[in-house]
């Protein structure tokens, strides 16, 4: 196969994976729509509406209160940890408003095993496929995002898809791999509801996750070794948000995002 049949079977792919995570206003190269390839983990009502309907998701909180639904629009979408309660005046709202509330259920009842979107662009290829068999090894599920070869490729594409599926509930966390890893950050933190972080350390990745409680790590294959995104991987996902003065300046963060999706 020549270089430009390599090419153009690469861009295809690329526009089949992004296909349904690119808004419906955006420029596409192509005239024709083709399937996503997003495993679709989210209920069958909430999957068809994502697309016109406000989706907010407040899983990392125990309790929700009036100050996270009040703005919420009239059937919006709501996404809750499974055992999460709502205060009575919060409950008001939701039912005033009639938002339809979801609440995440831990995959095969077993909080330590995920579904984890992965991405890379050219710069990041080698590393996703040691990553994809290390995750596999600790026990996790992983869906593929791409890009598939060495060949050049745009790293917001991947950054994009994986950020996306990570806020639609499609998958529990995500992971990027570029050069250095803060091009696909800058990109994953455009999409509302992700917290990406660049991490290029033990230490900073733990961090990400008690203090920031981080849903897409991102890496930069020419900044560490292998065995350093080994560890680093293995600390991020083992490290939870569980303080609650950690969770109230988390909610700030929310509350900042909140003001500029109005």
């Amino acid at each position: 196969m020549d270089d430009n049949s390599t090419r153009d079977r690469i861009r295809a792919l690329v526009r089949d994976v992004l296909d349904k995570a690119l808004p419906e206003n955006a420029e596409t190269d192509s005239s024709s729509k083709t399937s996503s390839r997003f495993i679709d983990q989210t209920p069958k009502n909430l999957a068809s509406s994502s697309e016109t309907t406000a989706i907010r998701d407040e899983s990392s909180k125990t309790v929700i209160t009036e100050d996270d639904v009040r703005d919420l629009a009239n059937g919006a979408v709501l996404r809750i940890a499974e055992n999460a309660r709502l205060t009575p005046l919060a409950a008001d709202i939701v039912s005033e408003k009639k938002i339809e509330i979801v609440r995440r259920v831990p995959r095969r009842g077993s909080k330590s095993s995920k579904l984890i979107a992965v991405g890379a662009d050219h710069g990041g290829f080698k590393m996703k496929e040691e990553l994809k068999a290390f995750l596999s090894d600790l026990g996790h599920q992983v869906h593929d995002f791409g890009t598939n070869s060495e060949d050049p490729v745009d790293y917001p594409d991947f950054a994009y898809a994986v950020a996306k599926s990570v806020a639609e509930g499609m998958t529990d966390l995500g992971i990027v791999v570029d050069g250095a890893g803060v091009g696909s950050a800058m990109t994953a933190n455009k999409v509302p509801g992700v917290r990406a972080a660049a991490c290029y350390s033990v230490a900073v990745a733990r961090n990400s996750r008690e203090h920031n409680d981080a849903n897409v790590l991102t890496l930069g294959s020419k900044t560490i070794s292998s065995a350093e995104m080994r560890e680093i991987v293995q600390a991020w996902l083992s490290t939870e948000l569980t303080e609650e003065r950690h969770r109230k300046r988390v909610g700030k963060i929310e509350a900042i995002e909140r003001q500029y999706q109005r």
